[in-house]
């Protein structure tokens, strides 16, 4: 997929999740919905309507494991 195709992507069909950790937060986190062939879309819970960001399976998982290995700390 390249990323043009992203732009305008259809996520009618996103099965959204957040943490379970998030717990009643006030809508203070982000929802993810991997359920869509080879997109991972990423939004606001605060604005389930607006924006969401949308990357590649493989630039998910890079993303992944960079939090994982403590990179961003």
């Amino acid at each position: 997929m390249e990323a043009a195709d992203l732009i305008g992507l259809d996520l009618s069909g996103a099965a959204w999740k957040k943490s379970s950790l998030s717990g009643d937060s006030g809508g203070n986190c982000v929802e993810v919905a991997g359920n869509l062939p080879g997109v991972v879309a990423v939004r606001d819970s605060k604005n389930p309507t607006g924006p969401a960001l949308t990357f590649t399976s493989g630039d998910w998982q890079t993303f992944l494991n960079a939090v994982k290995s403590g990179r961003f700390d």
